[in-house]
């Protein structure tokens, strides 16, 4: 659960515009994750780990 002030949660206190800020930040912050992960697999043999494949 959030943080409170009074009787209302944060997040209730907070502007249309601020939502919209923080969702688009996350989805390009899993992007990110989800580039990362992709990459760190991309050469890897199928059947291996990425650190058998490595060594």
């Amino acid at each position: 659960m959030g943080k409170r002030i009074g009787n209302k949660d944060i997040a209730q206190h907070r502007s249309k515009d601020d939502k919209k800020r923080i969702k688009a930040a996350n989805v390009a912050m899993e992007a990110v994750k989800k580039a990362a992960a992709q990459a760190k697999y991309r050469n890897a043999q199928k059947g291996q780990t990425a650190a058998s494949a490595q060594a």
